[in-house]
């Protein structure tokens, strides 16, 4: 008996027990569909993550306040911020960076909006001109505030489109007056579309000089004070330089060692690498209790077969007592338990990637489909029909031809 012949007998075997069959697949093809699913999400999750990050800025170096770091462990941030103007004026000075490019303190709160038509509530960040270079961004109307405006602490400010849109129905929000926490501002420009994802929207974002926003918006008790600092390298070679230097500055300046630094330096690079690790991480974690399902569906594979081998033992007697080998027997369950996994697998595969298109639009975020992760899902789902198909296989093998002529 040829392979074909065996091939054949299988797939009659299982068509004539439709629905076993198909009740078999089913712990496969969830666990490959699952683990594809998994796969994809933590893939989607680490590609928008980094986009993110690339969306803050080119070449990025980001300085936020610490309180400590101590034993490897930071702690909790102070309710005073660490770094200061003075900062931001050091690290622009060539001579104490050569290869940063561009220097934005920022300093952030909620502000409640209020126009001639409504009331919204936004972000109110204080920052300075070289803010638009550092984070990339563009002014799409109007223009964005000078230096002299911001020495000048004027009362100007420059939204995103979002801000906008919700504040102005009908009209140009350019040349409005807006009341930021009871301040009047006059809106001089409006920011290029930069799109949310997740919990950030940098279209809802209101700028306004940095010396204006610690004058008349601050809640801080120090107006001399910044909640971060954003600074860009000049090119992505000298990124590495510019972290350096920022940090030996910083601890000169503040007179702390690296053990005990009020701050902390995070490199665009840095950023990206973390948040790829904490995905991998979870990716690993989801994709082992996807697997587990699998790990399900095989066992249900051996106890099918071994079903199966119990009702058809009259069937193994008559082809042992006309000759078959224990070799052609064995040979006939393993196929049937192989072409249980393979077609388990590819219709997990087919239900992956449907699954992958609804849940595209439904959580926001695209779930990447890896092929290679395909190919070896449908690997596993055949090597699992195998594995299971095993002992009960063997089983068969063992059947003395009078026995199980025998049996009822």
């Amino acid at each position: 008996m040829g392979w074909t012949e065996t091939l054949k007998t299988a797939i009659s075997a299982l068509n004539a027990r439709r629905m076993r069959s198909a009740l078999t697949m089913l712990g496969i093809l969830i666990g490959i569909a699952a683990v594809m699913l998994t796969v994809g999400l933590g893939q989607g999750a680490s590609a928008q993550i980094t986009e993110q990050i690339n969306s803050l800025g080119s070449n990025l170096l980001v300085v936020s306040p610490s309180s400590s770091n101590s034993g490897g462990f930071r702690g909790g941030g102070s309710t005073v911020s660490t770094l200061t103007m003075q900062d931001a004026d050091m690290l622009a000075d060539p001579e104490v960076a050569p290869d940063v490019l561009a220097v934005a303190p920022t300093s952030s709160t909620s502000g409640s909006l209020q126009s001639s038509e409504t009331t919204w509530t936004s972000t109110v960040v204080g920052t300075v001109p070289d803010w638009l270079t550092v984070r990339a961004r563009e002014v799409e109307t109007g223009r964005f505030f000078t230096q002299t405006e911001v020495d000048s602490s004027a009362n100007v400010a420059v939204i995103g489109s979002e801000t906008a849109e919700e504040l102005f129905t009908t009209g140009s929000a350019v040349g409005q007056s807006i009341s930021i926490n009871g301040e009047s501002f006059t809106i001089i420009g409006i920011l290029a579309s930069e799109g949310s994802s997740g919990t950030s929207n940098e279209d809802d974002t209101v700028l306004v000089p940095i010396t204006t926003f610690a004058s008349r918006l601050s809640t801080s008790s120090s107006a001399n004070s910044v909640s971060s600092i954003y600074l860009s390298g000049k090119d992505a070679d000298s990124l590495s330089a510019a972290y350096q230097q920022v940090k030996t500055a910083l601890l000169a300046s503040h007179q702390v060692t690296s053990d005990s630094a009020d701050f902390t330096v995070a490199s665009q690079a840095s950023l990206v690498e973390t948040a790829t690790s904490v995905t991998g991480i979870l990716t690993l974690l989801l994709g082992g209790v996807a697997a587990i399902s699998l790990l399900v569906g095989g066992i249900g594979v051996m106890n099918i077969m071994l079903v199966s081998v119990s009702e058809r033992v009259r069937e193994i007697g008559l082809r042992k007592a006309l000759g078959a080998t224990p070799g052609v027997i064995r040979r006939q369950f393993l196929v049937e338990a192989g072409i249980l996994g393979i077609l388990g697998g590819l219709i997990g595969v087919g239900l992956g990637f449907a699954g992958a298109a609804i849940l595209t639009p439904v959580l926001g975020m695209t779930v990447l489909i890896s092929i290679p992760a395909t190919l070896l899902a449908l690997v596993v789902s055949l090597g699992i029909g195998l594995v299971a198909g095993v002992y009960p296989a063997t089983r068969a093998a063992k059947l003395a031809p009078i026995d199980a002529l025998r049996s009822e």
